[in-house]
């Protein structure tokens, strides 16, 4: 027999548990400032992320952290704040997060996209760079902003060699997700190429994370960050609720972010997600037309609401158990899918460059293939844990 889980968001807890007021908001509002404050020190200290440093590295996603989940609780329980104070700080709180991660991502796909290569092919590729400090960002930069175009291509490929950009659809079909390893392409001409496309996309994505780093630092040395710094500060001390928010009962509003949840969740093609692979979305990341894959954008919905979600049981839960256990499987097969779906079109990209040699392109089109297959092994895995979890919350007799 299932047995219901006691969620403060569930209506038959909320008859033996008490009223969750606007105080706890405060308190948990106050408590993720004072992390954010914490996480501005130690950044400072350790000299910005320009130095280098593993400390700056945790600052910097400890500030993330913070403020994703200020931004978030300020979304779902946003008619107990003022209303001007609110909109004011939430998108100055997103565009902060988001500046932030960005060198993390690119370097988090650079890698994934590596080690993918070196598993498919057995040969070696290009190892990581070295995480950039201030000096190195910027000899980077200067490297990558004067070397000629034309240099870059023939590195890549003879002139007497060209071939077309787009990547050959590789022949062999994944196995179904989670029941054995990935298929083994033609390793004699994935071998030949794997090393050149490892080159290509190091030298692509590292130009983007020297970017990002450069926008990062900017960004944290901006009037506008300061701004943003002073708000929080002033958020540690004094939480700006309604008249009515300190009597009014939470569990509703973190209810209604499930409920969205739910909804978004019902309408994805999860018996799609359930075969073993979608030659659709292969078909369409190899396309000339270089906009995002259109399957993906709604699990990225699910994925933000997912958070929401979270976020709101902490609130509810703050100080008395880890609100997110439950959700922690379904979340993370959702960040799979996300750095899945991101390194395939980062391969796909790289597949598009001019005058590449055929056996660059026939490693960047397994290797997009390869990342695709990882998308839906992720959309497979959601789809397990979420209804897992339906049947858990359900009692049956």
């Amino acid at each position: 027999m299932a047995t219901r889980h006691h969620d403060l968001t569930d209506p038959a807890a909320a008859e033996t548990a008490g009223p969750v007021t606007g105080e706890a908001l405060a308190g948990y509002l106050r408590a993720q400032a004072t992390e954010f404050l914490r996480a501005l020190r130690l950044h400072r200290e350790t000299g910005g992320p320009g130095n280098g440093a593993g400390g700056s590295v945790d600052a910097a996603r400890a500030l993330r952290r913070s403020a994703r989940r200020i931004t978030g609780s300020l979304h779902t329980y946003r008619p107990l704040l003022d209303a001007d104070w609110s909109e004011e700080i939430r998108p100055e709180l997103a565009w902060l997060s988001g500046t932030l991660a960005l060198e993390h991502a690119y370097e988090a796909r650079l890698e994934r996209l590596l080690t993918a290569l070196q598993r498919l092919s057995g040969a070696a590729v290009p190892t990581l760079p070295e995480p950039l400090t201030g000096a190195t960002a910027a000899r980077a930069g200067t490297t990558l902003k004067s070397r000629p175009a034309h240099t870059t291509r023939t590195t890549l490929a003879p002139p007497e060699a060209p071939a077309p950009a787009a990547a050959p659809t590789p022949t062999a079909a994944p196995a179904p997700p989670g029941t054995g390893p990935h298929p083994t392409p033609d390793r004699g001409n994935l071998t030949v190429g794997a090393a050149k496309a490892g080159a290509l996309l190091e030298r692509q994505l590292t130009l983007a994370r020297t970017r990002a780093h450069s926008t990062a630092l900017q960004a944290l040395g901006s009037s506008r960050f300061h701004a943003v710094a002073d708000k929080v500060a002033l958020l540690a001390s004094e939480v700006p609720l309604t008249a009515g928010a300190a009597t009014t009962d939470l569990r509703p509003l973190a209810a209604a972010a499930e409920e969205r949840l739910a909804d978004v969740v019902a309408a994805l093609p999860l018996v799609t997600a359930g075969h073993p692979y979608n030659a659709e979305a292969l078909v369409h990341g190899l396309s000339p037309d270089p906009a995002p894959h259109p399957q993906d954008a709604p699990w990225h919905q699910v994925r933000l609401l997912l958070r929401l979600h979270r976020y709101a049981r902490e609130v509810l839960h703050a100080g008395t158990e880890p609100a997110d256990v439950r959700l922690l499987p379904a979340g993370q097969a959702l960040d799979r899918h996300r750095d899945a779906a991101e390194a395939a079109a980062a391969a796909a990209q790289a597949a598009r460059t001019p005058r590449i040699a055929p056996a660059t392109a026939y490693a960047l089109g397994v290797l997009h293939a390869d990342q695709r297959h990882e998308v839906e092994a992720a959309r497979y895995a959601f789809q397990r844990c979420w209804q897992k979890d339906r049947q858990e919350r359900v009692p049956t007799s």
